[in-house]
């Protein structure tokens, strides 16, 4: 009997170190795909590293014609877009998933949800078409005037009311990234165990008390989760932003003024690139760009971090 135990212990080894060696070349492909990726963008921006150096990320000129290239327009328009729509959404995403967790009926509940997630499937193009046709005539006749007149004192709503402007695309990137945070924090929030908000309710909590101490605290990595993929989503966006953000490389305090993001200057001149230097200096902005976002997410890990460190209870 004891040689075909034998056996099969030898069998499951080995099923194992296979299974085992299996998993870890495919994790091991996907850092090698990004390694690629990375390695294949720093060899074509090369030629605009050596030209510009650290120049190029603090520049502000951008002349195809006189072949001097600056970063800096782009990545303030990408980075203040994207964290503005993120503090816009995130408020009313939270405020969604409540609602359809913990405040609405059942069946009510089940069916915003579907709807919600439905808008995340929408292509940007799309957003981009109603943000260039509907929300910035409107913003243009309604939203940007009634700011310069009531709010007009402040560095932030003074100029004209062009309609595409760095608001247009704030409010484009805010409609984008709230069906993903509403989703993933709906589904946070889900996993909380009864037994948590019971708990608030039987020391005499009020509805809002057990969201405020119970349920929040409990999904707050999660939701922080969301946050950055909605992060994520909001600054690579290119598509709907280059249609309403007005495409003007500059650095302007007003929302109400144009601007420019790093992936729709990519999209609109990679195709027209007029000489190396330009397709190399378009290729150092997208390595820049994969640079942010991979801060931007290490930094996050590492705000989770600190918030559920010692915490069990909140990594829901």
């Amino acid at each position: 009997m004891s040689e075909p135990v034998s056996l099969i212990d030898t069998r499951v080894v080995k099923g194992d170190l296979l299974f085992k060696w299996i998993i870890f070349s495919l994790a091991a492909a996907v850092l090698l795909i990004l390694l690629v990726m990375v390695v294949a963008m720093v060899r074509e921006s090369l030629p605009s590293i050596r030209q510009f150096g650290a120049k190029f990320i603090v520049g502000r000129e951008w002349d195809a014609v006189k072949g001097d290239f600056g970063a800096l327009d782009f990545l303030y328009g990408s980075v203040i877009s994207s964290v503005l729509a993120l503090l816009l959404a995130t408020p009313l995403s939270v405020g969604a998933a409540l609602f359809i967790t913990e405040i609405a009926p059942r069946r009510v509940g089940e069916i915003i949800a579907p709807i919600i997630e439905l808008l995340a499937a929408i292509p940007s193009v799309i957003y981009g078409l109603w943000g260039v046709l509907v929300m910035a005539p409107w913003l243009q006749q309604s939203i940007q005037p009634w700011l310069i007149e009531h709010l007009g004192f402040l560095p932030f709503f003074q100029g004209a009311p062009y309609g595409v402007s760095m608001l247009a695309a704030v409010f484009i990137l805010m409609i984008m990234v709230i069906p993903i945070i509403t989703s993933i924090t709906k589904e946070v929030l889900m996993a909380v165990p009864v037994s948590q908000k019971e708990a608030a309710y039987a020391l005499g909590a009020t509805r809002w008390e057990m969201f405020r101490m119970a349920l929040i605290p409990y999904a707050r990595s999660g939701v922080l989760g969301a946050v950055i993929l909605g992060l994520g989503r909001a600054i690579g966006e290119t598509m709907a932003v280059t249609m309403v953000i007005g495409n003007t490389p500059q650095i302007s305090l007003s929302l109400l003024a144009p601007g420019y993001t790093m992936p729709s200057v990519i999209a609109n001149e990679f195709a027209e690139t007029t000489s190396k230097l330009h397709s190399s200096a378009l290729m150092e902005i997208g390595l820049i760009l994969l640079v942010v976002t991979l801060i931007i997410n290490a930094l996050a890990r590492l705000l989770i971090w600190s918030v559920t460190r010692g915490d069990t209870g909140a990594r829901a």
